[in-house]
Parts: C-alpha cells; structure tokens; sequence
C-alpha cells in the first residue's frame, strides 16, 4: 500500500516515520507544508494525481489551543478548511483517509468515558476547528475514518512530558491542575494503530469515527508526577485548581474516551500509560 502522510514534522508523523520501517510492505510518502500545502486544494489535487497513494494520513494541525483564540482564521484555515480539501481530494483520487481529531470536542462535564456517539458540545477556538473539520471530512470524504485522541506526547515536537522535564530541571518545584482528568497518549501507540488499521483493509466507503488513548485514567498532577519521578529530576509537584492557572483557552475537566468500538474491530491491545510514559522517557533520556 502506498500510504501519504500529511504533517510528517509534527509529534505523531514523526512517530509514523520512525515505525513506517517496521512496515515494508508499505510505500511511504512523509510531506509537511514546505512540501505539501493541505490549504491549496489544486496542490493536494495534483499530488494525490500523481502519487496516487491508496491511503492518506491527516497528522497536519494548528494545535496551539491558547494562541487559537486570537488567531481563529489560521486556526480555521488549517485544522478545518484543510480537512475539507483532504477529504474532496482524497474522494477524487479514490484514497482512503484517516483524519486525526481530539476529546476537545466535548465540553468535559461529563462523569463516564465518552463513546463516538456521545453529543459534543465543543467549547474553544481550537475545539470549534477541530469539530469542523470532523463534519468537512464526513460531508466531503467518501471513505475515511476519524480518530479523536487525548493528551498527545512524544519525544518528537512540544509536549506536556518534555515542558515538565525541562522546568523540572530548571525549578525547585511546579504547580499542576489536578481537577481536569484523562488519558495520556504516546504518539508511537497511536502511529502503530493507524497502520495496524490500514493493515486490516477494511477500507469500506462511508466516514466512521473511533478513539484512541492508552489505557487508564488520571489527573495532570499525577501525570507530572509520574514525569518527575520516572526521569528521576528532583522537583516537587503540587497540586492546584484550574483556577488558580487561568489560561486563554478554556479545558475539558473529563476527556476520559472509551475505546472498546476500536479495540473490537480492529482487534487492538492498547498500553497502559504509564509503561509507555516509561518508555518515552527511556528515549528522552
């Protein structure tokens, strides 16, 4: 299968990049925006006319929830406005696409993991985008799935694990929320179940929605915590309330997703979290 990869810079096409060689069966194709523009329509048109690749990846967003809510058109223009060419381009070129999406998309007052079904009620800029670009890619896509993940991190890119690394080391302590509750994600885990996915060819038309985390439930707190402790820095943690760190962007206090609908079809075992915190530290380190 000759899959294309958008985003290929980013926490999760970086992962992608580092399994594709566990794949060779798989022809890969990694763009970023200095070589694939997702908001020109005619350059994704002409690319997918060319390369003509049997599945594309979505890993391309504007992911800086903060700084979405003074900068919505760009916001808009990457996250929902691509997804949008991705999905008519992918339905021309007959493409299957996997586009990724995220537990923002619900407002967080929940009280039990959220299901695919489960109304949404999106609440920033940044969740507004991402929503939109779910309802672009089911209205344009004529074969595509859409997986919503939580609490991405990697060792690739920016991310909650190597901020609390970094002012580990650089302070004697750090205040942590520890009343808005979820799942860590490892973008490796994440990247491996997207080709596991491709790998069962069930690449039925229509636009069908999962999620994705690792396994568990917890707090930012306790996810500093378990940083902390697990590189072995020296920093005390403590706990604080939401708000007590307001922030531009306001945040789910549940994202908690339930993922049996992915793991029985496609027959999936998903790691717990804090194994692969471990080993994403173990490559930090």
């Amino acid at each position: 299968m000759k899959i294309l990869v958008t985003g290929a810079k980013g926490q999760l096409g970086s992962e992608l990049q580092v399994i594709s060689e566990n794949y060779p069966a798989h022809q890969f194709l990694f763009t970023d925006v200095d070589t694939l523009d997702i908001t020109d329509f005619r350059a994704i048109r002409s690319c997918l006319s060319t390369e003509k690749p049997e599945a594309v990846i979505n890993c391309a967003a504007y992911t800086a929830v903060d700084k979405a809510e003074i900068e919505p058109e760009k916001a808009n223009l990457i996250n929902t406005f691509a997804a949008g060419n991705l999905g008519a381009a992918c339905k021309e070129s007959d493409s299957f696409l996997i586009h990724i999406s995220t537990d923002y998309v619900f407002d967080g007052k929940g009280y039990r993991p959220y299901s695919e079904t489960d109304p949404v009620n999106p609440v920033s800029v940044y969740a507004k985008t991402k929503w939109a670009a779910e309802e672009e890619v089911r209205k344009k896509a004529s074969k595509a799935v859409i997986i919503r993940t939580s609490w991405l991190y990697s060792s690739f890119g920016s991310n909650f694990v190597k901020t609390i690394m970094k002012f580990g080391h650089e302070r004697d302590s750090l205040n942590v929320v520890f009343d808005q509750v979820g799942t860590p994600t490892y973008a490796r885990d994440l990247a491996d179940a997207i080709l596991k996915i491709l790998d069962t060819g069930n690449q039925e038309p229509g636009v069908e929605t999962f999620h994705y985390s690792n396994e568990g439930v917890i707090c930012w707190y306790d996810f500093a915590r378990a940083i902390i402790d697990l590189s072995g820095i020296s920093c005390n943690i403590y706990p604080i309330e939401t708000k007590d760190y307001p922030l531009p962007a306001a945040r789910p206090f549940y994202g908690v997703l339930n993922k049996a609908k992915i793991k029985k079809r496609f027959n999936l075992i998903i790691p717990y979290w804090r194994d692969s915190l471990i080993e994403c530290i173990r490559l930090l380190n």
